[in-house]
């Protein structure tokens, strides 16, 4: 067999035979041992050839990628054998967004962020802080305008590849981990487990009307991610998705201080059952927690409201205002997706340099600026543009 294939190859006349042939057929010809080598490896080309095309690009990625520090970077590989080829291709894949700037590339692994250091990441030295009690946070918004309240970060277990580079096996691996730490969560943290492999059909719909899921889009095909929940729908974790884990806790109302309380208590009992059975989270001094996009780097935290801002989202100083207040706004829907009715998804833009409770706290405050605009917009009166706050450097 293997003989008629290579007389069939040998001319380039009969090559479409090949797909005549049959399917199985040709896939086992082309993984027959007999004509795969490890030492067949593609033809190497300069930097300057391998340069993508980042003409029509907007995204951090493009903004700041120069063919010299491309160069310098693109014959680097972590252990996993991560590079920058496969870091960036998310980036070259999606020239940009509508609505925000995206960083337009991804980690594979721990290691990403050290063999590119220091040329795409500087020093935070961030360290954790979590709780809102000790630090006298503040976080009752006017429900009148607040509908609803949310506080979520990201964990990687350390020693497995991050989502865009893990295998199979790894992700199984993740899944089994912290699934069997979430089992022994308790109290108000109680919940159930829905694996993708076990789930209804109603049950992913259901999921999703809970939390706003989206789509996520891997190497092996779209999944919806496994998730737990606790059972009053409070708390909330993701596992698979972007991050290896993405912890949530949210409520309808304003309470954001409930919601920060809820979240540092759950996150600091999943991380002490996660440490009980050997493993740990992504951690160090210079970055913070490690995840998968470069912008959660630090905290990974995102505390955000949909609130009501009919008034002020038209006034031509809206942006800029968000700007000064260092927060960003999204759709109700996530980050795909348009405002409707004058109600946004109003976050922090940071998430290196301050602790949580700096954040939190940072949203609070501005939240409560954009609420009195629009009153006073709803009065008839003027608003103004607030100074620009200290923002990490």
């Amino acid at each position: 067999m293997a003989s008629s294939f290579s007389r069939i190859l040998s001319s380039k006349r009969n090559i479409g035979i090949l797909s005549l042939v049959g399917g199985s057929v040709t896939a086992g010809f082309l993984l027959h041992r007999d004509h795969v080598s490890a030492e067949h490896v593609r033809r190497r080309y300069p930097a300057s050839a391998e340069f993508p095309d980042l003409r029509k690009h907007n995204n951090c990625m493009a903004s700041n990628l120069t063919p010299a520090i491309y160069a310098k970077l693109c014959d680097k590989a972590t252990p996993n054998g991560y590079t920058l080829d496969m870091a960036i291709q998310t980036g070259v894949d999606n020239p940009g967004h509508p609505f925000i700037k995206t960083v337009g590339m991804v980690a594979g692994d721990e290691e990403s962020y050290e063999v590119r250091h220091p040329c795409t990441f500087p020093d935070t030295h961030t360290s954790p802080s979590h709780s809102g009690k000790e630090k006298g946070l503040s976080g009752q918004f006017d429900e009148r305008y607040v509908l609803s309240s949310r506080v979520r970060t990201g964990r990687s277990i350390r020693g497995l590849s991050l989502p865009p580079a893990c295998t199979r096996a790894e992700r199984r691996e993740v899944e089994r981990v912290v699934v069997d730490a979430l089992s022994g969560l308790k109290d108000d943290l109680v919940g159930k487990y829905y694996s993708l492999t076990q789930m209804t059909e109603k049950e992913q719909q259901q999921l999703i009307d809970v939390s706003d899921a989206d789509l996520f889009y891997n190497q092996f095909g779209p999944v919806r991610k496994n998730k737990e929940h606790n059972n009053e729908k409070t708390f909330l974790i993701w596992i698979n998705e972007e991050d290896h884990t993405r912890v949530i806790s949210m409520e309808k109302g304003g309470n954001m201080k409930r919601v920060f309380d809820r979240f540092c208590r759950g996150l600091k009992e999943v991380e002490r059952l996660i440490q009980e059975r050997g493993w740990e989270f992504m951690w160090n001094e210079r970055l913070g927690y490690i995840l998968t996009c470069p912008s959660n780097l630090g905290t990974g935290l995102r505390a955000g409201v949909h609130v009501k801002l009919p008034l002020l989202s038209k006034d031509p100083r809206f942006s800029k205002i968000l700007d000064n207040l260092r927060l960003q706004k999204r759709g109700t829907g996530g980050v795909d997706t348009a405002a409707v009715g004058g109600v946004f998804d109003i976050s922090n833009l940071d998430r290196l340099g301050q602790s949580e409770v700096q954040l939190v706290q940072t949203v609070i405050d501005g939240v409560n600026y954009l609420i009195e605009c629009e009153k006073r917009l709803e009065r008839g009166q003027d608003i103004k543009v607030p100074a620009p706050i200290k923002q990490f450097k």
